[in-house]
């Protein structure tokens, strides 16, 4: 699905037709909810931390305070689902990672937005949805179509991307010139770059998540897409295991062989910290890079790094990923928690998080001058966003499953040496094949 069928498909999903919006509003759209107190679960994450700082305006604009649920993410789904299991929960608003929209939404925990976005009291005739990044409104919000992931007959958008991301390639532009080199733009080059970077330095080649289960899956991913591959054929069977998830599993050994110490240990965390820390020379992951070089107290290579567009294996391809908003069914104050939602989701919002350090959710953010002006960077994410895809991870309730237990130990057992990539990924196909026929996506 191109740019241009995202925006019609979305919009036809959620707002049938055309899309509504509100002629005029209440002369005090907030009125009745002043007073009002609205809880919202969120991560320690840094797009989050700079949402905290424009919190207090929203309160002193609405009249709805806002009370933070601040948790480790690993922490949060477990709060989330026990507070929406509730008759009444104690949870207006959640930030959920986009694996878990498909899943809530099978358990009907969380709200379609169709409904509030057409009532004239509470939608913003200004939100305007269709300036909202596609690949993220897409990947982070519908629920449904051919897929169940995407947009298309029968979607509905159930959530706000918040957070959302893609992968870029960041590089030391200092160590790149001191050695004459060029940031790669194929797989090819790519691959040739580590072993060289590795002996030129002395310090890792590039950074990489590589922790067991769902950490070191991701790393695979990012691999595994623009590569060709992909995780499941068009009829639900395991693809993982061609020809092209192998190459895939040997180009993260090799990242991990010349990339800095202790890669089998690392979350997006450690990662992130060895490139900021100076302990590696390239960093292929989330754009949420972008706030963390610019972080004084974090970072020790502000002004050193370079960015360009994740390089091409046999196609260009980049994540659709991160973070996003949605009501729980069971909200106590779920027409303000939509406001919320609204307000942090608009287009001045939007620039007004991304100038401290949050990552932009929208179109008119990425090419506004005066954001370009501080953020030159936005050059090259808008070029990135082309090849965001909204299907570069199968994000259905079994997924958790695979990711975690089946893909999750097998890629470790790879980039550790326990075995091959060819038998640690051809060890779980049978496996995985066997999941999906009882759950149904693989007929008898």
């Amino acid at each position: 699905m191109d740019r241009k069928q995202a925006i019609k498909a979305i919009g036809c999903s959620v707002f049938g037709a055309s899309l509504p919006v509100a002629s005029t509003w209440a002369q005090d759209r907030y009125a009745k909810f002043k007073g009002q107190s609205i809880v919202i679960n969120i991560p320690a994450h840094s797009h989050y931390d700079a949402m905290l700082k424009i919190l207090p305006e929203f309160t002193k604009e609405t009249g709805i305070k806002v009370d933070i649920d601040r948790q480790p993410m690993l922490h949060m789904k477990p709060k989330q689902l026990l507070s929406m299991a509730k008759k009444e929960g104690d949870i207006d608003l959640v930030c959920y990672v986009v694996m878990w929209k498909s899943d809530y939404v099978k358990k009907n925990l969380i709200q379609e937005l169709a409904p509030f976005f057409a009532d004239k009291t509470l939608a913003d005739p200004a939100f305007d949805i269709k300036d909202i990044i596609p690949s993220y409104l897409a990947n982070m919000g519908m629920v449904g179509g051919p897929k169940g992931y995407l947009p298309g007959p029968g979607a509905q958008l159930y959530g706000m991307p918040y957070g959302a991301e893609t992968s870029i390639l960041a590089y030391r532009r200092d160590i790149f010139a001191k050695h004459n080199l060029q940031p790669p733009k194929t797989y090819d080059a790519f691959q040739k770059l580590l072993p060289v970077l590795a002996d030129k330095e002395k310090i890792g080649a590039l950074t990489s998540r590589g922790q067991m289960g769902h950490q070191c899956v991701h790393a695979f991913l990012l691999h595994l897409n623009p590569l060709g591959g992909k995780v499941f054929d068009t009829q639900w069977k395991p693809a993982f295991n061609k020809d092209t998830g192998v190459k895939a599993l040997q180009f993260l050994k090799d990242v991990v062989d010349t990339g800095p110490a202790d890669i089998p240990k690392f979350s997006n965390i450690e990662m992130t910290n060895a490139f900021l820390q100076g302990r590696s020379s390239m960093y292929l992951d989330s754009t949420s890079i972008f706030g963390a070089v610019s972080n004084r107290e974090t970072s020790k290579i502000e002004g050193k790094v370079g960015y360009v567009v994740h390089p091409k294996g046999t196609r260009y391809s980049s994540q659709s990923g991160g973070l996003g908003l949605a009501i729980p069914r069971n909200a106590k104050n779920p027409q303000a928690a939509f406001l919320l939602m609204q307000w942090l989701t608009s287009k001045n919002q939007d620039k007004t998080v991304s100038r401290l350090g949050g990552a932009p959710i929208r179109q008119s953010t990425l090419t506004d001058a005066a954001m370009v002006k501080q953020f030159p960077e936005y050059i090259t994410l808008r070029e990135q966003l082309k090849y965001s895809d909204p299907d570069w991870r199968p994000i259905i309730p079994e997924w958790d499953e695979i990711n975690g237990k089946l893909l999750g130990v097998a890629v470790h057992e790879a980039i550790t040496g326990k075995k091959t990539p060819t038998k640690a990924l051809e060890e779980i196909a049978p496996r995985v094949l066997e999941l999906m026929k009882n759950a149904g996506y693989i007929k008898a």
